[in-house]
């Protein structure tokens, strides 16, 4: 019994890690506050995947929205989401939120750089 618990969690735990650690070096944290992003520009390399990791401090819900990323995601009030992004081509990619589209604005700038082309 002991045995198989084992087996289970190392099973477990590795898929769990192996994919934190992947994307580990390619994290943005955004804070949504009072209805606003900061910080609004995000530069992050190109032709990466991109995990967005917002904390929602408002306490009222927000949801992030893009045309451009292709990507929406509800943010309940005082809570963290995280998205995937990417890989992007080079560019300007603008997000909102959905409930306050006038005030919590931004952009994802993906830049190229040598050490990031495919």
């Amino acid at each position: 019994m002991i045995k198989r618990r084992l087996i289970t969690y190392s099973v477990v735990f590795s898929g769990l890690f192996l994919p934190l650690w992947a994307y580990a070096k390619h994290e943005v944290e955004v804070i949504l506050k009072d209805h606003l992003f900061y910080p609004a520009q995000i530069e992050v390399p190109a032709y990466k995947k991109i995990k967005l990791i917002i904390r929602n401090q408002d306490n009222t819900p927000e949801e992030f929205d893009s045309f451009d990323l292709n990507r929406e995601k509800v943010i309940f009030a005082n809570r963290v989401a995280s998205i995937f992004i990417g890989p992007l081509q080079p560019g300007e990619y603008h997000f909102f939120g959905e409930y306050s589209p006038n005030t919590a604005q931004g952009v994802v700038i993906a830049v190229e750089s040598k050490e990031e082309q495919p």
